[in-house]
């Protein structure tokens, strides 16, 4: 299993309110630079958060939201600090709570 590390935020605080794109273009352009493989993804409407376990995630993340999921803490540790009001956590999988990470509920 591999631990995953997120950000939850609403899909309007992220993409309307703060420099959300600035801050991922930003990052990935520090990967591609640093020759680094990317190891972080924004998900729409993510499939973990109804996960039992992460029952305070969904309550406290307005809908629609959005994640930024990393196996890095510190990558996620970092966005706290740059965006402020957003959720984090972490979670294990594949798991029979959470058997893909990165799905997504969107259509």
């Amino acid at each position: 299993m591999t631990t995953y590390h997120f950000a939850l935020a609403s899909q309007k605080f992220l993409f309307e309110e703060e420099p959300f794109e600035e801050v991922i273009k930003e990052r990935i352009r520090h990967y591609e630079e640093q020759g680094k493989e990317r190891d972080f993804w924004v998900i729409k409407e993510p499939a973990f958060i109804n996960a039992p376990s992460l029952k305070e995630a969904c309550e406290k993340t307005p809908k629609p939201c959005v994640a930024i999921v990393s196996t890095k803490k510190q990558f996620i540790t970092w966005l706290k600090l740059r965006l402020e009001y957003i959720y984090v956590g972490e979670f294990e999988a594949p798991s029979e709570e959470i058997p893909d990470a990165l799905q997504s509920l969107a259509a």
